[in-house]
């Protein structure tokens, strides 16, 4: 390369190893000049200074400073993962510290970051799962350590085989989990209820009469039932814990609000703490991918598997056991990591339960129970094939190598069927009749038109105590919307609830409904079944339902686990296809029956036999008029009703 005028220009390689660069001077990171001395330094300040002060500018180093050192390494895997450094003085952020939250950095060198006391630095992470699961907390960021803590179970470590232990308490989960209702002033009157019992060898099984008699109940099960405050069981759990607790299969018909969920999950827990896992410890150990739950729970809905497993958490609390749940509508991923960090007890609804197997992320092989909640629901929301895929296309074991338990609050042929196909040598318990309702339930029929219903239900709404808990049912998801906001908009606190709205929305209706934030919740046939809110005091049938049943359930939210209830429900012309059923139930329930509704349901049975007198008379005009039209076509018109369409 030459210049302008030709001469070569000379080539200076630049030595391999230069020197470092002069450092910037003390007290600034090199990014910026020093300031002029004494910046922003009071006077007063200024005259105290050392001499050493005044000719670096007003600045102070700290006593372990040393000048012209270069910054130390990074931290390696494996180390505290905070860096401690004495920097160039003055460090490169300032402390950010938020109320009960993170400091980012803190002290005085460019890499002192250090933890403070609002929490933990950006190189520390803490986790807890629901239940107790454990904490754990990142070393560095390619190594983690956990350690469990009390609870439902602990975090992604290796338990013990030996699930006989009882862990330490934890007054937090304590009162988290433990302050609610348990029984109603009327709990006394489950004496009167009938009880069926029918099977093989069934006279040896004794009921049990108290839970501070069931001296063969492990620790865990003993301290869960002192704290929830049991005293007295319920039919169904009288009969269903020691059957369950001889490893019989069960088939239960009871009445909703019986306490059906804590009699298969108090003897099955029992018999899990006294077995131990088995096989399925040492399975999750060959396969970390997939986990082996010893029990699994199916539920219709994903409020009844909520409900179920925050049950199960009860009486798991101070075990090794950990209890997950799975249901759809919500985030698969969430639910997948928390299987991750361990399941022994399953509470999953068919469909998601299907989608987590086909992941390969649940392995049956080792289910020793299994139970099937609100069977007959499960049937009538088609789950039917998603239910015979888990339990007789999968890797379960068959019937008589697993205890099965169905429950279910009425006895069509489906579920017979299901029994004769799930279970062995059953035992069948019937308490009270089936498909029938509780006695502590008041029903009300009014006769409501359809353009009066909104200011009849405004005017119950005012009658009732402010803090009394009320669940309105309607049909459609359209109309839930639309009363929700008229009764809003005429001040009343509610909330509404169905199958349109995201999980998170209805667990927080759910949530609020229970706290009694918004006592008045609205809500079609999606919450009809399993919820239990014990301190429900009026259920309203805005819309009765179709068939009987359905009204049965309903009507089951409220007089649960004796607790008093109130049921009213609005009738009109569109529900005379209920009316007949209807009055049965009344007369069954020892509930008073309207004269009007006599009157409907005398003729209603009179319909069933034939046409009435009035149903011939708007027909007969119809016809006449055809006739004087055109007499070919009165013929075929009246062969026409005559043939198909006289009933329709």
């Amino acid at each position: 390369m030459r210049n302008a005028t030709g001469q070569p220009i000379p080539f200076h390689m630049p030595p391999l190893h230069q020197p470092p660069p002069p450092m910037p001077p003390q007290g600034f990171s090199g990014r910026h000049p020093p300031p002029p001395p004494h910046m922003g330094i009071p006077p007063p300040m200024v005259a105290s200074m050392p001499a050493s002060a005044h000719a670096n500018g007003g600045y102070m180093p700290p006593p372990n400073f040393m000048p012209h050192q270069p910054p130390p390494p990074l931290p390696h895997a494996g180390m505290n993962g905070i860096a401690n450094g004495s920097g160039t003085g003055g460090g490169r952020q300032p402390l950010q510290q938020q109320l009960g939250g993170n400091g980012r950095w803190k002290g005085g060198g460019m890499f002192d970051s250090s933890p403070n006391a609002g929490g933990p630095s950006r190189f520390t992470a803490a986790s807890s799962a629901a239940g107790g699961g454990g904490r754990q907390q990142l070393m560095s960021r390619f190594q983690a350590a956990s350690t469990p803590a009390a609870g439902s179970g602990a975090s992604n470590f290796q338990p013990s085989d030996d699930w006989s232990q009882l862990l330490s308490r934890n007054e937090r989960m304590e009162r988290e989990l433990f302050s609610g209702t348990t029984t109603g002033i009327n709990f006394d009157d489950y004496d009167s209820i009938p009880v069926e019992m029918t099977g093989p060898d069934r006279e040896s099984i004794q009921p049990v009469e108290s839970f501070a008699s069931m001296t063969d109940f492990h620790p865990v099960i003993g301290n869960a039932v002192k704290l929830i405050g049991y005293q007295k069981p319920t039919p169904v759990q009288k009969w269903a814990i020691p059957t369950t607790l001889a490893k019989r299969d069960l088939m239960a018909c009871a009445q909703t609000g019986s306490g059906k969920t804590a009699a298969f999950l108090v003897p099955i827990l029992n018999l899990m703490y006294t077995e131990g896992p088995g096989h399925s410890q040492a399975a999750v150990r060959a396969n970390r991918r997939k986990q082996f739950p010893v029990a699994l729970v199916l539920a219709p809905t994903r409020e009844l598997a909520s409900q179920i497993y925050d049950e199960a958490r009860k009486f798991s609390y101070r075990s090794q056991v950990r209890c997950c749940v799975v249901y759809g509508g919500a985030d698969i991923g969430s639910q997948v990591r928390e299987l991750d960090r361990g399941c022994h007890l399953l509470v999953a609804t068919p469909g998601r339960l299907v989608d987590v197997m086909e992941r390969g992320r649940i392995g049956l092989d080792h289910c020793r129970f299994l139970v099937l909640d609100e069977a007959d629901r499960m049937l009538d929301m088609g789950f039917e094939p998603q239910i015979r895929r888990i339990v007789e296309q999968d890797t379960m074991p068959q019937k008589g190598q697993r205890q099965t338990l169905m429950f279910s609050a009425t006895f069509p042929k489906e579920i017979q069927h299901l029994a004769r196909d799930f279970l062995q040598d059953y035992i069948f318990l019937a308490v009270g009749r089936v498909g029938s309702t509780s006695q502590n339930i008041t029903q009300e029929i009014m006769w409501v038109e359809e353009a009066d219903k909104r200011a009849c239900l405004e005017e119950l709404l005012q009658n009732r105590a402010p803090d009394a808990l009320v669940l309105v049912f309607v049909e459609t998801k359209r109309g839930a919307d639309q009363l929700e906001g008229v009764l809003y908009q005429q001040g009343f606190p509610v909330a509404s609830i169905h199958g349109d709205r995201s999980q998170a929305d209805r667990e927080m209706a759910l949530r609020n409904f229970r706290t009694g934030q918004t006592p008045i919740l609205v809500a079609t046939a999606v919450a009809a079944r399993g919820l239990d809110i014990p301190n429900v005091v009026q259920v309203i049938n805005y819309d009765l339902p179709s068939d009987i049943e359905e009204y049965v359930h309903r009507i089951g939210r409220t007089g649960r686990v004796g607790n008093l209830g109130r049921a009213t429900s609005f009738f009109n012309d569109k529900n005379r296809n209920i009316v007949k059923d209807l009055r049965e139930l009344l007369v069954e329930s020892n509930q008073p029956v309207p004269d009007w509704l006599a009157r409907v349901a005398s003729e209603a049975q009179r319909s069933m036999q034939g046409p009435t007198r009035w149903r011939r008379q708007a027909l007969r005009p119809r016809c006449l008029r055809w006739a004087r039209l055109s007499p070919g076509r009165w013929r075929q018109r009246r062969f026409h009703f005559g043939d198909r369409r006289w009933n329709s």
